[in-house]
């Protein structure tokens, strides 16, 4: 480092810059002067001069990733234009500089290695606990170097230049063998260190992105000596690391280290060499004794993913799972664990075989494991962990014989392979899959995930499915999922377990192959995982075939089949399954056609005595009959002791304490050849080292491998001979007899049909368990040889006797017994689930489903049935079930809210848009809330304030909704439930202060109960009996009904549990509202307010069920929410209220229906303000009223009565509004064609003769006077008749929803054109139900007195408002009748119109930009998310608004996120977006940038759910808002 010395103003510039760390001005303005060619030149000379005191600042500052940015905001600038790179690169040697200022900057953390030899080691490796390394305070130097390497001048030069890659490698080696890893074998790690997020980021970023970066430029011929550079280094740093940790031949033992890079630049070089260069691998591979060496680490590495998974670590806590599933992740793999596979790929081709299969068997510590005994002892591994690491050994062999990633896939067949292995594990989303195909991290290769060749092969080997809903609400994202044939030919499960992070991943996907057989119809037991052809092996790596056929191997594969076939503790289905998969692997790469089975024939057995296995051949060894096997066992074995016969093949895999004694038998006995994995191993190194003598070597040799003696006293073994007399060939038909279950299972299938040999590739054998597996590899080794073929027909002939049962030792009995108890138990919980998962399916069914006709149904025969007995109610808490009585109530679980959905309907039939322009604006003038508003408004001011607040109805806005899950329960247990819930510390996602609970049922939200009214059902059908009373009769006894309030059970007025239940109700449903919404009366507190708020609470409620109903009944049936209905409960609670109101019976609105009254003319005299005149009252409320005040239980026939003497209100109000409506020549008309008919038999049941009295009664006053423009345009009969119907239909509607849940009974069904008709007679408004075509709606009046004298009185009261106030007048008689049903906003189709509009728009209340904008989708109104800006009294902007807009919901579209948030009283949630990208997925806070469009499913479940009023059932996740969105 040299001293620096300025020369110019522009150095002293930059100095103290850097001595400043980057100051923003600053940097934008040496920036800024950068288009000045001259200036750029001297400025990045400048820049690299001071590239070392750049790095010094950095390690110091304590703000370093600020400082780090704009480092790299100028160097990008600077190092990414190739010339100017390659200039500063020749005249300021920026590589050197770079490269050392690496190597300085890294050597400040450094520490010395405990890898291996610890108290000699010289080596020395980062520290990853540093800041340094923690906090990445490299990355801005490393991401300069990056991208200075991918300009191809630059690399060129770094490659050809010596002295900079010895010292890059010398770079790269502190990273080696960093972050180590030591087992806990005693207790649990106090501390777990998180370090190895460091150590992963840093081998990613500095040592493995530069390696790409280089590869990317060694694609061609002409490359061929970079390559051979790199790799001479790299094995010199390799030699030197071995000497500096003091290496031998053994890795130190519970060790591990995930970080080897050196060996990674080795491999990943050596790759491209053969795949792009064309080099002659064996030029540049070194010795034997280098590649025994290289194979080391990187197999322990795999040995020790095994043991981590098998749980041997669990003592080093959870990090090192964590390490175990980084190293296999898919931003690191192709980093790390491919080439490590790769490399020991390479060495297992050049080295001898039996020498690699036996090392992988000691790395895996289960050598003691395979023996032929039925017993053996391990020392050094727990039995437990014996059977996942033979698991784990075998498929590992699978992994490295059958992955081709590096040995001859083209690049596009490697994405192939990725994709479909990432789908078979799971559906995935377009962005996960992108995240999880391990990107070729050098761009230049052409596969970056979102190029063409991502998405033509995406298609090709995936099915799009759409985003779904699913009832419970939960949205699913657009997935892809492997096509049919994708499932058929290409899922590799090798591939699947070399990408699994999670180990449930491989069961996942096998469970999802297993599905795809078991639907396809192509196999429906359990399969096991398909065997796959594999691409062809490149000429250069045809060694790594060899092991397939090794004697080491079949003698494992041997000694394993005849241990699975006796039963043998510790093996599994998995480890058969490994064992068949490498069988058929070796017969898949038979090396060439087996020639020497002629020699066989002569040369005669005797050849064959000393040893296993004749040959190397799979092929011919899987014939050999081995009849005896010397092996060696604890004294305590049931092995029965023999002496040797002559030809013994003894044990090869016994323990390694016994290896010494085994060669001195191989000096003296002549009888039998014995064979040990270690031993074989440790000879074969020798002899390696010999061959290369160097002294100094020599010394150490011994005392490495004494290392390996267990610890602990040695047991005592003996040797026994084992009689086997068997072949893989007859141990795999014996292995398909006894799969199967049944003797002599296996018949050659050639024998039927000689076809099978020459095409064997049948689909029959591609999917199937074990047996399948069985006849596959029998099939292909009966193709490979005649002899194989002669032989599997033989053994088939002789019936093979029975396994002969072992021997078992008493503890071996345990062990098993325990293990089939394990099973048993595991098969009995199954069954618990399923059948559990069936009861809870059913219950789901009957107590979710929102529109279940069938359980309507069934709740409907149920009433029906119970007609003489009272209802019972069963008590959901105690499950006792009985009638609800005065002294032991019972209620209804219900959850009551304040609506405002009502005020939203408009009377246009089209939706309103968002307002995404200026221009574009909502008004909310022409709501259904504002409307009503209006009028209320207007009737109090011209009259008297207590008959206004009965001639409307309120609750458009903010109206309290009832709604129950149909779930009942005694009033004091749910007392002593609230308690429990109170005292339950865990947090809920409601608030039982606030009376919220959740139903102990079906956990539907709640937060009160209504209490169910003690009525017998025997009232119910006698009140239904029809009787013949006159009208006159009728109308009387409703009068006198109304008189005797007091009548109510006399039980209420005296205080009874009910009562005072009734009462708190009663207080709930006041509280749900906010007071605003409560009071209209112009006197504050007065009763005629709390009368007005009790049945609009019944009107809402109708009229809501009504809108769910799609806003009429031509649908019919029973309530859609069948038993969810509360309305029948609820009346009973109003009524009992609103009958402690008494009505001045002056003032009763019966009179002034049903009598004609004497002319009081002192009333205009008088001070006060007139009553509302009935024309102008509502007619639903007054029903209402008159319904509610009346004694419950009601007869059906007051309440007909009732219905008839209000629909001749209604069908005047209807014939005023129309005539004011016409023209005056129509008027004139209708008068004197009406005055004619008049005194007809029928007169007053005709529209026209009404119409024309309406007339003439209206002339009299002033009111015609004032002409206004809104005209019927065609007035005819029919559509005059039309008119009437569609004024009069909501009132029926309202009527017949209220009969319904009165009196029980059907709904009629009908057509839209019929509904009057079939609701009229469905009322008993039509006498007789006549044809439709002379059908008028006049035929349905009932006149209690002359029609004309009633319309005579009712019109003189209009006459004399008129004459005080003629603007009114036309104004309130003109309502409207039709609203459209409820709906949100209209969205724009994509979203960026949404974001341009609003991201940027200032809020209306602080004129600021807000920075988390919302717009409410209910009334389009602009707010700020969580602005303290616009807070008035601790409640933030979208809170306030909720209330006002929505009387507690609010719906909002937050514009930064794309996410919509419903706020519900003093809870919140994220709902989820309607806007999706192009591949069905959302993107929540806009972080991927994808272009999104509306999901219009999804607006319409949302727009549902307001509707109904289910955002509390649907959406799981609540919290409290705290006022402060």
């Amino acid at each position: 480092m040299d001293v620096l010395k300025h020369k110019c103003f522009l150095e002293e510039l930059l100095f103290w810059t850097i001595k400043y760390e980057f100051p923003q001005k600053m940097v934008t303005f040496l920036l800024n002067m950068l288009p000045d060619q001259d200036y750029k030149v001297a400025f990045t000379k400048t820049f690299v001069q001071h590239y070392a005191f750049i790095m010094k600042t950095l390690k110091k500052s304590h703000e370093s990733d600020t400082m780090s940015n704009r480092i790299v905001h100028i160097s990008v600038q600077l190092f990414s234009n190739e010339e100017l790179a390659r200039q500063v690169t020749e005249e300021c040697q920026l590589l050197d500089i770079m490269v050392t200022v690496l190597l300085y900057m890294m050597e400040s953390c450094l520490i010395k290695s405990e890898l291996q030899d610890e108290e000699n080691s010289l080596h020395v490796v980062v520290n990853c606990g540093e800041a340094l390394l923690k906090n990445n305070t490299y990355w801005p130097l490393v991401s300069d170097f990056i991208n200075i390497l991918s300009h191809q001048s630059v690399a060129k030069k770094f490659l050809e230049d010596h002295g900079l890659l010895v010292t890059w490698m010398n770079f790269v080696s502190f990273f080696q063998g960093m972050n180590l890893n030591k087992r806990e074998l005693n207790e649990h790690v106090e501390f777990e260190s998180q370090t190895y997020y460091a150590a992963f980021a840093a081998e990613l970023e500095a040592c493995a992105q530069p390696m790409w970066g280089l590869l990317s430029h060694c694609k061609v011929r002409e490359t061929q000596e970079y390559t051979r550079n790199v790799v001479r280094y790299c094995l010199e740093a390799l030699q030197d690391w071995f000497d500096a940790i003091n290496f031998v031949d053994e890795p130190a033992p519970n060790q591990v280290t995930f970080h080897l890079p050196l060996h990674r630049y080795f491999a990943m070089f050596l790759s491209k060499a053969v795949k792009c260069q064309e080099l002659d691998l064996d030029t540049i591979l070194p010795d034997q004794e280098m590649l025994m060496k290289l194979m080391i680490h990187p197999l322990q590495i795999q040995a020790s993913l095994s043991e981590i998974h098998s749980n041997m670590w669990v003592r080093n806590g959870l990090q090192i799972k964590g390490q175990a599933m980084t190293y296999v992740q898919s931003h690191f793999c192709n980093s790390m664990i491919d080439p490590d596979i790769y490399l020991l790929q390479v060495c297992a081709s050049r080295l001898d075989p039996d020498y690699f299969i036996s090392s992988v068997f000691e790395r895996f510590k289960v050598v003691d494991l395979l023996t032929m005994a039925s017993q053996h002892q391990n020392t050094v591994l727990d039995s437990e962990h014996e059977r996942s690491m033979l698991e784990g050994a075998l498929t590992f062999l699978v992994l490295l014989l059958s992955l081709r990633l590096h040995l001859g896939m083209t690049d596009d067949e490697i994405l192939r392979a990725e994709m479909v292995a990432q789908l078979c594990m799971n559906d995935r989303t377009h962005s996960s899959l992108l995240d999880l195909i391990p990107e070729n991290p050098n761009p230049k290769s052409g596969i970056i995930p979102g190029s063409l060749s991502f998405e033509s092969v995406l298609s090709a080997v995936a099915d799009f499915k759409a985003p779904v809903f699913e009832p419970g609400g939960s949205m699913q994202q657009g997935m892809y999922t492997p096509k049919a044939e994708v499932w058929d030919k290409e899922f590799d499960p090798v591939m699947v377990i070399l990408r699994t992070v999670y180990r449930r991943d491989v069961q996942s996907a096998m469970d999802r192959y297993t599905a795809f057989l078991k639907q396809s119809g192509k196999f429906p037991g359990n399969p096991w995982p398909p065997y796959k052809k594999r691409t062809p092996l490149h000429p250069s790596y045809k060694g790594l075939v060899k092991l397939l056929h090794c004697k080491t191997l079949h003698i494992v594969l041997f000694t394993l089949l005849y241990k699975i076939l006796m039963d043998h503790q510790n093996l599994s289905e998995h480890v058969l399954c490994m064992v068949l998969y490498l069988i058929e692997l070796g017969l898949e790469n038979s090396p060439e056609r087996e020639s020497d089975e002629e020699v066989e024939s002569t040369g005669g057995p005797e050849r064959c005595h000393d040893s296993w296995f004749p040959g190397s051949n799979l092929v011919s060894n899987m014939r050999h009959f081995i009849n005896y096997v010397r092996v060696r066992v604890p004294e305590t074995a049931p092995e029965v002791k023999k002496e040797p016969p002559a030809s013994t093949s003894s044990d090869g895999l016994a323990s390694s304490q016994s290896s010494r004694r085994k060669s001195l038998q191989r000096e003296n006995s002549g009888t039998a050849q014995v064979f040990s994995l270690v031993a074989e191993r440790r000879k074969k190194f020798q002899e390696i080292i010999n061959r290369n003598t160097s002294e100094a070597n020599q010394v150490v040799r011994p005392k490495a491998s004494m290392k390996w003696s267990a610890p602990g006293a040695t047991p005592q073994l003996t040797t026994a001979i084992l009689e086997v007399k068997e072949s893989m060939l007859s141990l795999l038909i014996k292995l398909h007899h006894k799969l199967s279950g049944k003797q002599n299972s296996y018949y050659p299938p050639w024998l039927d049909d000689v076809d099978v040999l020459i095409h064997p590739e049948i689909p029959r054998y591609s999917h199937g368990d074990g047996m399948t597996a069985v006849e596959r590899i029998l099939l292909k080794a009966a193709v490979q040889s005649r002899l194989n073929k002669r032989i599997i027909e033989e053994i088939c002939r002789k019936v093979t006797p029975p396994v002969p049962p072992k021997k078992i030792s008493s503890a071996e009995k345990k062990t098993l017994d325990k293990e089939e108890r394990r099973q048993k138990a595991r098969e009995r919980q199954q069954k618990l689930l399923a059948e559990f998962a069936s009861r809870q399916k059913s219950f789901m069914e009957t107590a979710m489903d929102v529109e279940s006709p069938d359980a309507d149904i069934a709740m409907e025969i149920a009433t029906s049935e119970q007609h003489v007995s009272e209802a019972i109610y069963d008590c959901v808490i105690c499950g006792q079930s009985g009638p609800s009585t005065e002294e032991r109530p019972t209620g209804l679980v219900v959850l009551l809210q304040a609506s405002s959905v009502l005020g939203q309907c408009r009377n246009s039939t089209e939706p309103k848009k968002l307002p995404t322009t200026e221009e574009e604006q909502i008004y909310p003038w022409d709501t259904c809330a504002a409307l009503h508003d209006v009028r209320l408004t207007t009737l109090q001011r011209y009259f008297k304030d207590s008959s206004c607040l009965q001639a409307v109805s309120i609750g458009w806005e903010g109206g309290v909704y009832v709604q129950t899950c149909g779930h009942t329960l005694h009033i004091d247990c749910h007392k002593s439930y609230m308690e429990s819930l109170r005292n339950d510390q865990v947090l809920q996602g409601f608030s039982v202060d606030k009376g919220e609970f959740t139903c102990p049922l079906c956990r539907q939200f709640a937060n009160s109960v209504l209490p169910c009214y003690p009525g017998n059902n025997v009232e119910r059908s006698l009140w239904q009996s029809h009787s013949n009373k006159c009208m006159q009769d009728l109308v009387q006894e409703v009068e006198d009904l109304q008189e005797q309030l007091g009548t109510f059970p006399v039980s209420i007025s005296s205080e009874t549990n009910l009562s005072k239940e009734m009462e708190s109700v009663m207080k709930d449903i006041k509280s749900t509202t906010q007071k605003k919404y409560t009071d209209y009366s112009k006197s504050p507190g007065s009763p005629d307010n709390d009368f007005l708020f009790m049945y609009s609470v019944a009107r809402t409620n109708l009229e809501l069920e009504l809108v769910h109903r799609g806003g009429n009944l031509c649908s019919g049936g029973a309530s859609t929410a069948g038993k969810r209905s509360c309305l029948n409960q609820l009346f009973h609670v109003l009524a009992m209220h609103m009958r402690l109101y008494s009505i001045d019976s002056a003032y009763n609105p019966w009179r002034k229906l049903t009598q004609t009254m004497q002319d009081k003319n002192s009333e205009l005299i008088s001070e006060e303000l007139p009553e509302v005149p009935v024309l102008y009252r509502d007619v639903s409320s007054l029903l209402l009223i008159q319904i509610l005040t009346m004694p419950q239980p009601l007869r059906k026939e007051h309440f007909t009565c009732i219905v008839k003497v209000l629909f001749t209100l209604l069908y005047t109000q209807a014939l005023a509004a129309l005539s004011v409506k016409c023209s005056a020549e129509d008027r004139m008309a209708w008068k004197q064609s009406g005055a004619l008919k008049k005194n007809t038999c029928n007169g007053e049941k005709s529209w026209e003769v009404l119409l024309g009295h309406v007339v003439s009664e209206l002339s009299m006053g002033k009111i015609y006077e004032e002409q206004e423009t809104d005209e019927l345009t065609v007035v005819n009969p029919d559509s005059v008749e039309c008119y009437l119907q569609q004024f009069c239909l909501p009132f029926l509607r309202i009527t017949s929803l209220l009969q319904h849940h009165l009196f029980g009974g059907d709904l009629p069904s009908c057509q839209e054109d019929e509904e009057f008709t079939v609701l009229a007679s469905c009322l008993g408004l039509l006498p007789s139900f006549q044809s439709s075509d002379e059908f008028t709606s006049a035929s349905c009046l009932d006149w209690p007195v002359p029609a004309f004298d009633m319309i005579s009185q009712w019109c003189s009261e209009l006459a004399s408002f008129a004459d005080r106030h003629p603007d009114q007048v036309k104004a309130l008689l003109v309502q409207e009748p039709k609203w459209d049903l409820p709906r949100l906003l209209q969205l724009p189709e994509n979203y960026n119109t949404i974001f341009q509009y609003y991201h940027r728009k200032t809020c209306t209340v602080c004129t600021k930009v807000p920075k988390d904008p919302a717009v409410c989708l209910v009334c389009g109104t602009f707010v700020c998310l969580k602005g303290l800006c616009c807070k008035q009294q601790s409640y933030c902007e979208c809170v306030l608004h909720s209330q006002n807009c929505g009387a507690g919901t609010g719906i909002f579209l937050l514009i930064n996120a794309s996410v919509i948030i419903i706020i519900r009283g003093h809870r919140f949630c994220l709902w989820g977006s309607v806007y999706l990208d192009a591949h069905g997925e959302e993107d929540r806070d806009l972080r991927r940038g994808k272009p999104l469009y509306i999901c219009k499913e999804r607006y319409k479940v949302l727009e549902q759910q307001w509707v109904s009023h289910t955002f509390d059932h649907i959406n799981k996740r609540w919290g409290p808002h705290y006022n402060g969105l």
